[in-house]
């Protein structure tokens, strides 16, 4: 009998996923556990291993397509075994139609029904987003399984919106409201290279704009002397190895935040409706570079570990992204993130906030400079920290407040010299 291979549910809001790439083609021998495709969902992007072992007989879902959890997107059999040929039936017009695939079987089933108010079926980040842009989910159109309503389908619409009536400044008086016309790109040439945006390139793109349209960004820089940490660094180094962890400024940082969070609430709040969530924990994510994008991982209360414990955590969660093997759950439910643009060289960096977070902490790169000491020249080892917050939130002073927090901390970092 053959095995068939479904797609999985990476999350209990998780209703399809994206099939990005095939690792093995039709007859090609696969060992059980083994990759055979990569899926992209909306929380995270996952290499699914081969449920069996046996000869991969048939693809039924193409690179590129959608499908409901649970669909049959492929079949593995054993050597030298055929590919079943779905019988024909006869209907009663004289028209013949192939007799229903497990997979087809599978899409029926789980077709989402209409619920009992007649709204249209969405996950809890749809009905976010149209929460806080007040639109009616039941008037968007959804492209998702049994109409749902996609993230991309609300994205859309806010893009395409009406435009607002005019508003009336005097009799006979109104502002002109010219067409929202969309950038013109000049069509490519013959020596420009074309390519399709890849899935979780989309999914960045939406994430962004959504977040630079929700949040007001406002942003403080600091000077910060990673000195103590530096020279705490270099003696706790060799001991941090031993035991198997790499011990990193990021460590340090993440510590620090960490208790500066516990006396700044607002930073570690998110905003509701016209409801103001005070998070009771501290989940810290961390922002991952990959190859073909970012991802950001979430130590799930961080402020509980220590500087070894960090240290491990964000080594465990950055190689676990790169490799694809992150769960659903740890990608989701941050309170705050930490983005490191200085491993590059940049000075600093204006991240944009990571919704429904209202503040995201960029780390500039750690370097010595010359800076003044008691009206004298020394050499430091200094960085520019970076608080990008929702000025709908977050004022001014206690954004700069919580960062001088955290600069204190990082400068008396285990000294008495504070």
């Amino acid at each position: 009998m053959p095995t068939l291979v479904v797609m999985p549910q990476m999350g209990e809001s998780i209703a399809e996923g994206t099939i990005v790439r095939w690792m093995k083609k039709v007859g090609d021998q696969v060992e059980r556990d083994e990759p055979l495709f990569e899926i992209s969902t909306d929380k995270v992007d996952a290499e699914i291993p081969s449920p069996a072992a046996g000869v991969l007989t048939d693809i039924k879902v193409r690179e590129g397509e959608t499908v409901g959890v649970n669909t049959v997107v492929a079949t593995i059999g054993q050597a030298g075994e055929a590919v079943e040929q779905q019988p024909v039936r006869q209907q009663p017009d004289g028209q013949t139609t192939p007799t229903p695939t497990p997979a087809d079987k599978t899409v029926s089933a789980i077709q989402p029904q209409p619920s009992g108010n007649g709204r249209r079926r969405s996950s809890p980040l749809v009905r976010r987003i149209a929460k806080e842009h007040n639109i009616d989910v039941a008037q968007i159109a959804g492209s998702g399984i049994g109409g749902r309503v996609t993230k991309h389908d609300i994205l859309d619409y806010i893009e395409h919106a009406p435009a607002p009536s005019p508003v009336w400044l005097k009799p006979d008086t109104t502002v002109a409201q010219g067409p929202a016309s969309a950038p013109r790109v000049a069509p490519p040439t013959g020596a420009d290279r074309v390519e399709k945006m890849s899935v979780m390139r989309k999914k960045i793109a939406e994430h962004m704009v959504l977040s630079t349209r929700t949040s007001a960004h406002v942003y403080s820089v600091f000077h910060v002397n990673f000195s103590p940490v530096d020279k705490l660094r270099q003696q706790k180094k060799a001991e941090y190895e031993a035991a198997g962890a790499k011990l990193t400024y990021m460590a340090f940082i993440a510590r620090v935040v960490t208790e500066a969070l516990h006396h700044h609430p607002t930073i570690n709040a998110s905003i509701d409706g016209d409801n103001v969530v005070y998070k009771k924990d501290i989940n810290l994510g961390v922002a991952v570079a990959l190859e073909d994008g970012l991802i950001v991982p979430v130590i799930k209360n961080a402020d509980e570990k220590n500087v070894f414990g960090l240290s491990r955590a964000i080594a465990d969660v950055a190689e676990r992204a790169r490799s694809k093997r992150l769960n659903p759950d740890e990608v989701h439910g941050g309170t705050f993130t930490i983005t490191n643009p200085g491993q590059f060289g940049a000075q600093f960096g204006m991240p944009i906030i990571n919704q429904p977070q209202v503040a995201i902490l960029g780390v500039g790169t750690i370097e010595k400079r010359p800076v003044v000491v008691e009206d004298a020249i020394g050499i430091r080892t200094m960085a520019y920290l970076t608080l990008g917050y929702d000025h709908r939130l977050v004022d001014g002073a206690v954004a700069d407040q919580f960062m001088a927090d955290v600069k204190h901390r990082l400068e008396c970092f285990d000294t008495n010299d504070c």
